[in-house]
């Protein structure tokens, strides 16, 4: 019988935090909850996490500090809980590494959905064609480390990627020679219908044009695409 996945919830809410565990484990997941950032860590320490829940605005340490100390060390995903839903807070908690985010209030089915988008998105992005594990994407002689969430370049340097970096390039080395538009790649990095106001997409791919060393008159991996979108022009190749 296969284990069924485990989930964190960390929220000082004791009644959220029942009311989300109740839910999730009534539709078939294993729950844990911690009401802060020393107990998130107890509860990593002793169970396999498959994802974390973790609520934005905590006593002692916050949850983007919590998010950004938790990346550096597990590509373990994150949906990031915010009482007040403000742009800014979604784009901070994207940049230190979160997965998706969720405002407050919202319903425990809509929560539910989150989880089973991000851990979809996150397995099917780290399984290759034989079905076993990926561990690392090269593309035009650099390499994405899909365990440590990283970059490396032809020379074999180290390039850190934020959060959002690391899913949009992941994005496109899932799907190399094919144009995606914004709205696609918002609903793919975000999980989420787009917002045509939102021009994040143009600021990211801009970012990572720049530690591709692209040429931003004439890129050669990530390329635009009059009227189209963008696209990776190169071959992909993925190692176990």
């Amino acid at each position: 019988m296969d284990t069924p996945t485990k989930v964190l919830i960390v929220d000082d809410d004791r009644d959220i935090r029942s009311l989300l565990a109740d839910y999730l484990n009534g539709n078939g997941y294993d729950t844990v909850t911690a009401a802060d950032g020393i107990a998130m860590w107890a509860m990593l320490d002793e169970h396999h996490i498959d994802l974390v829940v973790l609520d934005l605005n905590l006593p002692g340490d916050d949850g983007l500090t919590l998010c950004r100390n938790l990346r550096a060390k597990s590509s373990v995903p994150v949906i990031m809980l915010t009482a007040r839903g403000e742009p800014l807070d979604r784009i901070l908690g994207l940049e230190m590494g979160a997965d998706d985010y969720l405002p407050k209030p919202f319903e425990p089915r809509e929560l539910l959905a989150r989880v089973r988008s991000v851990l979809r998105r996150t397995q099917t992005s780290s399984m290759g064609a034989n079905g076993e594990q990926v561990q690392k994407l090269k593309f035009a002689e650099w390499t994405l480390d899909l365990t440590a969430r990283h970059l490396i370049s032809p020379e074999g340097m180290v390039i850190a990627l934020s959060g959002a970096e690391f899913r949009m390039l992941g994005i496109f080395l899932d799907h190399p020679n094919r144009i995606l538009n914004r709205d696609q790649l918002l609903n793919m990095t975000h999980g989420r219908d787009a917002d045509p106001f939102d021009r994040s997409i143009d600021i990211q791919i801009s970012r990572l044009r720049q530690k591709l060393r692209e040429d931003a008159r004439s890129p050669q991996i990530i390329k635009t695409v009059r009227n189209g979108g963008y696209v990776l022009s190169v071959a992909v190749t993925a190692e176990n």
